[in-house]
């Protein structure tokens, strides 16, 4: 049944739209920035405005990105808001979760989260919401910092890079694991184990597979087999971050097999590039834990389709380029991290394509997982009483990686030069297309949303 003109703010019509029930022929009615209709294609629905998508266009909800370094304050040279949340829209990311560290202060009281919002709020072109930080002492902020609306809590199991966010020790995560089970937070981490590194080979050179042999899997392994007992102990929430280690794949499904309150995550460069192909002193690849081989990326992969790995985020982790040691290409003084914030969608589309796995799976596992990882209960579908965060995504379109065109604040990345499928053409939030110049997102609280 079609109703008055102008019914709808906005009116998206085409083939290609990707529902709750797969890509269909539909038109989306979307007022205040909610989807209110989604009806078939044909019905006639009337907006203010209305989009015709053109035949090699799909419709796809924003991609939810939980695992993003902003940096800002404190370390805005290495990135910003302004310049992280430009690179996530025009990558079809609409939301995105700040980790509590490389900003300084970090997030580890109400005060740090502060000074965060306020920096953020004038800034924002996609929403925003933030994780708190747990670290030796602020078991006391973390209720705090919970009611005051973080998503949940980051901790280290090893040193974390930075000196003002310093690691847990096992006993120290547990403890906090209860403390967060008492209010039904979330506590994520980053899983490598101190001592087994403090035994690895040094890192040190421009050879890669030194720098892989320093952060063996056994690291992983070791510490994500902890983050299992703990939360099976505690009967807490725990979330295992950029999983690197194929090894443990069978203990994380085993533990889920039994009930323990688990997620996990891996991440485009795990999935995409492999440690046999990267070149000596390329130290853009640097990043902990490490890429590891091809072998291990083909389980990464299984364990994406078999339900063992939740979802796939970017783990940004920019930094200035004097940082990354180009000079000298040595990995063991080089900063860790991978930036590809703007390139995840095309990235994993490109990879997925070959090996038969379709688009409705790969937005699943980048926006409707860690919408869900989040608690974000109206984000990452296009559904009704969903926001109308979505962008236009041109699948067969292929483009080349140039880093001097890239949005995030320093140009470096190890997907320089390369070519991938999957265009992303426009951007929406609430239903208003992102321009880059006028900043429209939110700042998300924990329960809010």
């Amino acid at each position: 049944m079609s109703e008055a003109i102008g019914a709808y703010d906005l009116v998206i019509r085409g083939q290609r739209i990707l529902t709750t029930a797969g890509i269909a022929a539909r038109e989306v009615g979307i007022r205040d920035g909610i989807i209110v209709a989604i009806e078939p294609l044909g019905n006639g629905l009337t907006g203010n405005e209305v989009i015709e998508l053109a035949d090699d266009e799909t419709l796809i909800p924003g991609l939810v990105d939980t695992h993003v370094h902003v940096n800002e304050p404190g370390r805005t040279e290495w990135e910003g808001f302004a310049s992280a949340t430009r690179a996530a829209a025009a990558g079809g990311v609409t939301t995105i979760i700040d980790m509590p560290l490389n900003s300084i202060p970090p997030t580890t009281t109400v005060d740090g989260l502060e000074q965060k919002r306020v920096v953020a709020k004038d800034q924002a072109f996609v929403d925003v919401g933030f994780w708190g930080g747990a670290i030796p002492g602020n078991k006391g902020d973390l209720r705090p910092l919970h009611d005051e609306g973080v998503f949940g809590f980051k901790c280290f199991l090893l040193h974390s890079g930075v000196d003002e966010f310093p690691h847990l020790d096992a006993d120290e995560m547990e403890e906090d694991m209860a403390e967060l089970k008492s209010f039904d937070s979330l506590m994520i981490v980053h899983a490598e184990d101190s001592h087994a590194i403090d035994r690895a080979p040094h890192p040190g050179g421009d050879h890669y597979e030194t720098f892989l042999a320093s952060r063996p899997r056994g690291a992983e392994n070791k510490a994500i087999a902890e983050v299992i007992e703990r939360a099976r102990w505690t009967g807490a929430r725990a979330h295992i971050l950029h999983l690197s280690s194929s090894d443990a794949l069978p203990m994380i499904a085993s533990a889920k097999r039994d009930g323990v309150n688990l997620t996990v995550e891996t991440c485009p460069h795990y999935l995409t590039l492999m440690a046999e192909e990267i070149p000596d002193g390329a130290t853009a690849y640097k990043c902990c834990p490490p890429i590891r081989e091809a072998s291990n990326r083909e389980l990464l992969w299984k364990g994406l389709q078999d339900g063992t790995i939740d979802c796939i985020v970017s783990d940004h982790s920019p930094s200035t380029l004097d940082l990354k040691d180009l000079e000298n290409g040595d990995f063991a003084v080089a900063w860790g991290g991978v930036s590809s914030l703007q390139l995840g969608l095309s990235l994993i589309w490109t990879e997925a394509r070959h090996r038969g796995i379709p688009l409705e799976q790969v937005v699943s596992w980048m926006a409707e997982k860690p919408a869900a990882l989040a608690r974000l209960h109206n984000k990452g579908q296009l559904a009704l009483g969903y926001d109308a965060d979505f962008s236009i995504f041109a699948p067969d379109e292929a483009f080349v990686v140039d880093v001097t065109k890239l949005k995030h604040k320093n140009p470096i990345t190890p997907y320089d030069g390369r070519p991938l499928a999957g265009v992303v053409r426009k951007t929406y939030l609430r239903g208003t297309p992102i321009d880059g110049q006028n900043p429209g997102g939110k700042l998300l609280r924990r329960g809010n949303v």
